[in-house]
């Protein structure tokens, strides 16, 4: 997330100056209040422990954070044209509406327009825009103790038989048997944070992923050729068992999960995996934090390549995985999921060790 950016002491220090020098370019998102702000922002600064920095928009929002009504980043300091101005307005009249291309078709706009016109202003798309406002609110809601199924219409799940149906097409029709070899199964299981697909043989659980990762259908397509199976709806003894174990997870009555799992990655990509495993919920660890315990000190990227590379969502926690400043970093289910799993399992751990006392 941040590759692009200086250094974040650099960045602080442009914060307390109101330095218009990354007008555009880096914004601080803060901690305690949940509101992101330009860097050249009036507001009183907060300390150094409670800022993130990040390269775009769509980062802050997808995190969970507000747009400051101060510094109001969301406006570009050379002024935007009339499109831009007009879809915002609308976007601020109707934020839980779930725009289409038709909307702005309906009113009067070219889509291939808006989008040009968004990215060369904002950095991002109409449609990411309207669809992270709508992410940020239900992570808001799920954190603040919401209803689920209220979270997930904000979220855009718009009822359980839509979702079906875009299962049934990642998966594909019921295969036949190939090659004599023993099919996969995948199901799906709602879960506070939306659906999570699982897919398994009748020993091993092979990928958990949440049914809207944008590299999803490339995932099952790189299981089916690596096993040369085909994938049918189904279930297996480890799907009814990871099951049972997230519900527990989701519930807060237990983190622990004893799911065979298939791990198919590099030698090196298990090692971190088994690091990744090692770390308790309500705690975390940097990317340099575990490259240190595997000897490999000079192969952070490498570490943090393993780590986007795990498809077993939060049995193999890589959602504790930090930057080294302690900023959430990149989550392949959404950084709004990653603040919401670190702060319900430091939740966990809270209640775990008043219970141990």
């Amino acid at each position: 997330m941040l590759f692009d950016l200086p250094p974040e002491e650099t960045l602080y220090d442009a914060l307390l100056a109101r330095s218009t020098d990354y007008e555009g370019s880096a914004f601080v998102c803060v901690k305690t209040t949940g509101i992101f702000c330009r860097l050249s922002c009036p507001a009183r600064k907060p300390k150094r422990e409670n800022t993130i920095f990040v390269d775009s928009i769509g980062t802050c929002l997808e995190a969970g954070f507000r747009a400051c009504r101060r510094c109001r980043p969301l406006e570009t300091a050379g002024g935007k044209d009339a499109i831009v101005d007009d879809l915002m307005r609308a976007l601020d009249a109707e934020p839980e509406r779930r725009w289409m291309e038709g909307d702005m078709i309906r009113r009067g706009y070219d889509p291939s327009t808006v989008r040009r016109a968004f990215k060369r202003h904002l950095g991002i798309t109409f449609l990411d825009l309207a669809r992270y406002r709508r992410l940020g609110a239900a992570a808001r809601q799920l954190a603040d103790g919401g209803s689920v199924i209220d979270a997930q219409l904000e979220a855009g799940y718009e009822s359980p038989s839509g979702f079906r149906a875009a299962f049934a097409r990642l998966i594909g029709e019921a295969p036949a048997m190939t090659q004599g070899r023993e099919l996969l199964y995948a199901d799906w299981m709602e879960t506070p944070l939306g659906p999570m697909v699982a897919v398994a043989d009748e020993a091993y659980l092979h990928l958990l992923e949440f049914h809207d990762r944008r590299g999803l259908p490339a995932e099952m397509e790189r299981l089916r050729r690596r096993t040369r199976s085909s994938i049918a709806p189904g279930r297996t003894p480890p799907i009814e068992q990871i099951k049972t174990e997230l519900m527990a997870y989701f519930k807060g009555e237990s983190g622990a999960f004893n799911t065979p799992l298939a791990l198919s990655g590099t030698a090196f990509e298990r090692q971190v995996w088994a690091k990744l495993q090692d770390i308790a919920p309500g705690q975390t660890r940097s990317y340099g934090d575990i490259a240190l315990e595997i000897n490999t000190i000079k192969a952070v990227r490498a570490v943090a390549k393993a780590n986007g590379a795990n498809q077993i969502a939060i049995v193999i926690p890589c959602h504790r995985c930090i930057g080294s400043d302690g900023s959430l970093t990149g989550y392949g289910g959404g950084l709004w999921r990653k603040q919401w799993l670190l702060r319900h399992e430091g939740r966990m751990a809270e209640l775990f060790s008043e219970e141990k006392r």
